[in-house]
């Protein structure tokens, strides 16, 4: 299967695609930090390139409800993140995972298919994350039983990230083991042209 992860410099989930034996292609503005199959540059020029799936990782500066207070300042920014998340919405892409924090995309677009939070898939942290699909069933919970207590003390790790000049993306790097249930289970899903 072709898979495309658009927003990912990591390439964490692009690499958990590719361990299960997938085409599988990363695209950012920014270079990759691991070698692999890459494109650096604009996510929408490489849409029309028949992809069997892609996971999205817009920006979520401008649409996080976490900065609320500042939404008045940036309403220009705002839109153009709100048309950057529509166009991967409607990319011409059978099978499509869209990931945001909490956002107004639950008001601008809907409401999404399933919020996860890192625990569930076996990271000792919460982080709400919501998923938007198409043509992809939800993300089933890969972590057994969960301990919260294992989870104290480092539940906030995003959010206690400290001042830097790469915070942004120590908060948005896909963690392992969600991008590999992703690979795991988005993966399985096969194409009409492969059937």
């Amino acid at each position: 299967m072709r898979v495309l992860v658009a927003c990912e410099f990591s390439g964490i989930a692009r690499d958990a695609f590719k361990a299960k034996g997938h085409d599988a292609w990363s695209c950012d503005l920014l270079p990759t930090e691991k070698p692999g199959r890459h494109v650096q540059g604009d996510v929408l020029d490489i849409l029309g390139d028949e992809w069997d799936l892609m996971v999205a990782h817009p920006p979520c500066t401008h649409l996080a409800v976490s900065g609320a207070r500042w939404f008045k300042d940036k309403q220009k920014e705002q839109k153009e993140a709100i048309d950057f998340f529509m166009a991967l919405v409607n990319a011409p892409i059978s099978k499509i995972a869209i990931e945001n924090p909490v956002s107004i995309m639950s008001s601008m677009y809907r409401m999404p298919d399933q919020i996860i939070q890192p625990w569930m898939f076996g990271h000792p942290e919460t982080k709400a994350t919501c998923l938007w699909l198409k043509g992809l069933p939800k993300l089933l919970p890969t972590a057994g039983f969960f301990d919260r207590r294992f989870v104290k003390g480092r539940e906030q790790r995003v959010f206690k990230e400290p001042p830097s000049p790469d915070r942004w993306k120590n908060r948005s790097r896909t963690l392992p083991m969600i991008g590999a249930a992703m690979a795991d289970q988005w993966g399985l899903q096969t194409s009409k042209k492969e059937q």
